[in-house]
């Protein structure tokens, strides 16, 4: 066979990819954009659901409460992941999203504290619960789903889930800005949080159904599979496990950093609401539309290049950007930083899950990349909030921020280069 029929054949995409893509990207849009949506009005979900006679209080129990979701990731990780490995990527896709569907239900329609008392915050907790577990088997399976349909081009097909992110991060922003500059804070308190749950709400019906009607990944369904997906993975994959929750890290830090902007802008700086939300819009219309075009390269170029920079510069960059804005506490300053948050970001995350899927074979993909992904993401994802506002309030320095990014970044770094010169991986 020569070498341009080879490289026609590894040029060919399976006709199902683009689909695959669509409903992906759907149902990690929604997990997205209703965990970003939940962390965007934590300060007004705080005083309705959450009332304590000290705001500072009610913030950090609604951090708490968005950090408890996350402690089911990695069990919806085990359960879905190694579903995903046992039954197909399709099947663990279709339950993700209804359960998804159903906690972001829970929250659209829940009564406050001052309508039904701790029923209200119990409620709020169950529906985050329900959503944390649904999250954990997410983004595993659907990147998995991604990359078998394309194995050459697994950069640039992986790297949409990326987008769909920087999507749901945008979205989020823009009802912040937007409900927070055309509505009054009555009617914020009183109606206006709910819309962006209930807009959540509409998206799962529409991705249960595009899933429920796709076809299994190719590589999956072509390769022999195991029954034990679990026990393989901690008998005999364990350093993968370990260096792929490292390369999660960096990830999740810069991402919860772009979520955290507005409380700290609001709370710290005393901007304005809108401004805070305006700035972070920006941010996610980086990732929207840069995501891509860095997965892209990652493959002609390799994964860690990207990885090390970003995580790299976050190390040199973060506290003197902190310094500026505290200084400077202008819009375009905060607009400034969100640019520079936002490239950095993307060009780690975009080239992130298909280094993942690269680090675990096919067998144990889906419960590999849920277990590395919810474990990096339940320590330094969901309760990012609540160590930032307890190490500004502990501290009385508004630079202590700066102090959780940089290490998320030194870690990454040292995960990053285990993978490119312990499993080899470019």
């Amino acid at each position: 066979m020569t070498s341009s029929t080879t490289n026609s054949q590894q040029d060919q995409i399976h006709p199902q990819a683009w689909r695959a893509v669509i409903s992906s990207s759907i149902g990690n849009a929604l997990e997205w954009f209703d965990i970003l949506i939940y962390g965007a009005f934590a300060v007004v979900i705080a005083k309705l659901f959450f009332p304590t006679d000290n705001e500072t209080v009610s913030l950090l129990v609604t951090f708490a409460t968005f950090g408890v979701s996350f402690f089911m990731r990695p069990l919806g990780a085990v359960i879905l992941g190694a579903y995903s490995d046992r039954v197909g990527r399709k099947a663990a896709l279709s339950l993700s999203i209804l359960l998804m569907t159903i906690g972001t239900a829970l929250i659209a329609f829940m009564p406050t504290y001052a309508s039904i008392g701790l029923w209200a915050p119990a409620g709020i907790v169950l529906a985050r619960l329900i959503q944390g577990f649904s999250a954990g088997g997410e983004f595993g399976s659907s990147t998995a789903f991604l990359v078998e349909h394309a194995p050459h081009r697994r950069g640039f097909f992986s790297s949409w889930q990326v987008a769909s992110q920087g999507l749901s991060l945008l979205l989020a922003a823009a009802f912040g800005a937007g409900l927070n500059g055309w509505l009054t804070v009555e009617q914020l308190y009183d109606w206006g949080w709910r819309i962006p749950f209930l807009f959540g709400l509409l998206i799962g019906p529409a991705g249960f159904y595009i899933r429920r009607h796709l076809e299994e990944s190719p590589e999956f369904a072509a390769a022999e599979r195991t029954e034990t997906p679990l026990r393989d993975m901690f008998t005999q994959q364990k350093e993968r496990l370990l260096i792929g929750t490292g390369c999660v890290i960096m990830a999740t830090v810069s991402v919860y950093l772009a979520l955290y902007m507005p409380t700290y802008a609001i709370k710290q700086l005393g901007m304005p609401a809108w401004s805070s939300y305006a700035a972070t819009l920006i941010s996610g219309l980086i990732m929207m539309l840069a995501s891509p075009l860095v997965g892209k390269l990652s493959d002609q170029y390799g994964r860690t290049p990207f990885m090390l920079a970003s995580s790299v510069l976050f190390v040199v960059m973060t506290y003197p950007m902190f310094v500026f804005l505290t200084g400077n506490p202008t819009f375009g300053n905060l607009l400034l930083l969100q640019i520079v948050i936002g490239v950095l970001m993307t060009a780690y995350f975009a080239a992130m899950p298909a280094l993942l899927s690269d680090i675990f074979p096919v067998q144990t993909r889906g419960t590999g990349m849920s277990l590395s992904y919810n474990i990096a993401v339940m320590i330094f994802g969901g309760f990012a909030g609540l160590i930032i506002t307890w190490l500004i309030q502990s501290t009385g320095n508004k630079l202590a921020v700066s102090f959780f990014v940089i290490f998320g970044a030194v870690l990454s770094v040292i995960a990053t280069l285990a993978a490119r010169y312990r499993l080899k991986i470019r």
